[in-house]
């Protein structure tokens, strides 16, 4: 009896970690197929993991820097040659090298948070991206205002 219980366990034992052998293994592969399915483009390319960047709502005066991160989907080298914010208080950091074929980049951006209220923004890319020379991207959130000082207790 004890022989056929500690079959029966060691039967499902070895059942789960295959099964979980096998989850692990199908992870990796819907991994690896993200990472191949952007887009080949001949020429330069640009895909961004993300084209808006929700800041939600921040203190007064908060850290305002955020990233925007690309990578060169096409076969010859990206160069952004320019980024602009939409006003003066969205400051764009471009970079300065070219970015290689399959390589990421990044384009910083600073919000000036003592702004009070909502906000949306957007930082304009130049560069010589096949199809897509020029790229908007979206910044907003909300800063929220100072909290008001306690009464004076008397």
């Amino acid at each position: 009896m004890k022989k056929i219980l500690l079959l029966a366990m060691l039967t499902i034992l070895g059942t789960t970690v295959s099964n979980a052998q096998e989850t692990s293994k199908k992870a990796k592969k819907a991994k690896t197929t993200a990472v191949a399915a952007l887009p080949k483009v001949d020429g330069a390319g640009m895909v961004f993991e993300n084209e808006t960047i929700d800041y939600g709502t921040v203190a007064h005066n908060a850290d305002g820097n955020r990233q925007f991160v690309f990578t060169n989907n096409g076969n010859k080298p990206l160069i952004i040659t320019n980024t602009q914010g939409s006003c003066g208080c969205t400051v764009p950091t471009t970079p300065k090298e070219p970015i290689a074929p399959g390589a990421k980049g990044v384009i910083g951006v600073k919000y000036a948070t003592d702004r009070v209220g909502p906000f949306t923004k957007t930082v304009t890319v130049t560069s010589n991206a096949e199809g897509q020379p020029t790229k908007t991207l979206t910044i907003k959130g909300t800063v929220l205002p100072d909290a008001a000082p306690a009464a004076a207790k008397s």
